[in-house]
Parts: structure tokens; C-alpha cells; sequence
């Protein structure tokens, strides 16, 4: 059995634009095997998923999650191309699902691209500040910054976080993967948190 690694996964996901657990298992179930891999994922249907997340998603929901002791709400809009698939229940689970999610990972932003390029260069700066202070070498500080701002998106914008009810998957991913099973493009469209202090 060859050995699966992590530039292999980055290839077949920049091929299929599939995300990594995916084309993790597909590597492993095609044995290494690039092209019986992107066989396997376009036969799954997640090579196709990907393709349909560039579609225009103007329909959709809004979901709200309050939480049991009633000091913790959720609302968000979650978009699709129909009104049909607004009403499936796959959909509709899968936004109960975000809108729980947010109430308890309480992102700051959707998608990397949503952070402010000053938020993201204050980071960088207490970063590289940090591995100064830890004595790394100085040509060293651009590389450690990349990895940890990486960590940051993970934390604070909501398709790149770890999915509660399973941290094996990011909220992309799940997205993805209900793409693939319904067959249309679902985006987050916008959401707001709110909190009784105290």
C-alpha cells in the first residue's frame, strides 16, 4: 500500500477542487493512484459539486438557533438555486446544522477573504513578534507567520472552522459534500450572532 501524503492530497484537491478528507479517502481507496482517484471522485460526485459551487445560488432560507437557556441566537441565511431545494430536508438540516455550529464556534467572519487586511496585518505583526520573543531566526518569521495566520482562519472564519459535531470535517467540507447530494450550489450568505451577557 503506498503511502498517502499530504502533497499528494493537495495535488488531487487542486485537480478536483474536492476537499481534503475527500481526496484523502479516494488516494487511500485507489491506493495512491492519481487517475483512479479522480475516477473514483468524479464517480462519487464531488468533482461535480465542486464545479456547481460557481454557480449563482440567489434562493434559499433563513434558519435561527436559539439556544436552550435563551441568551444565545443564531440567524442566518443560507442560499441555493431553487426554491425546491430551499424545501428539502437535506437542506434544511444542513442549515439547522451552520446555524447551531456558529452559535457555539462563534466565527468572526465566513471566508478568509472576508478579513480585513488591516485585521490580518495586525496578526501577522503579533505573530512574528511572538517567534521573535521565542528566538526563531529571523528569515524563518514569514514561514511561521503563513502557518499560524493559516491557524487563525481556522478560528475565526466559519467555512474553514473544524465542524463541531465532527472536527475530522471543516464547515466547507460539509458543505461540499451536501452539494454533491443535492446536486446544487449552497452558499453562506450572511449570519448574526446574539448574546445576553451575564
Amino acid at each position: 500500500m503506498a503511502e498517502i501524503t499530504a502533497a499528494m492530497v493537495s495535488e488531487l484537491r487542486a485537480r478536483t477542487s474536492v476537499g481534503m478528507m475527500d481526496c484523502k479517502k479516494a488516494l487511500v481507496e485507489c491506493s495512491g493512484d492519481m487517475e483512479k482517484a479522480c475516477d473514483y471522485l468524479r464517480e462519487k460526485g464531488l468533482a461535480k459539486a465542486a464545479k456547481k459551487a460557481e454557480r449563482t445560488a440567489a434562493q434559499g432560507k433563513m434558519f435561527t438557533y436559539i439556544h436552550s437557556n435563551a441568551k444565545l441566537a443564531v440567524l442566518l441565511e443560507l442560499d441555493c438555486e431553487t426554491d425546491f431545494v430551499a424545501r428539502t430536508e437535506e437542506f434544511n438540516t444542513l442549515g439547522h446544522e451552520i446555524a447551531m455550529h456558529i452559535a457555539a464556534a462563534n466565527p468572526s467572519y465566513i471566508k478568509p477573504e472576508d478579513v480585513p487586511a488591516e485585521v490580518l496585518e495586525h496578526e501577522k505583526m503579533v505573530i512574528m513578534a511572538q517567534a521573535r520573543e521565542e528566538g526563531k531566526p529571523e528569515k524563518m518569521l514569514e514561514k511561521i507567520a503563513e502557518g499560524r495566520i493559516n491557524k487563525f482562519y481556522e478560528e475565526n472564519c466559519l467555512l474553514e472552522q473544524k465542524y463541531i459535531r465532527n472536527p475530522d470535517v471543516k464547515i466547507k467540507d460539509l458543505i461540499v459534500e451536501n452539494i454533491a447530494k443535492i446536486g446544487e450550489n449552497i452558499v453562506v450568505r450572511r449570519y448574526a450572532r446574539f448574546m445576553i451577557e451575564g
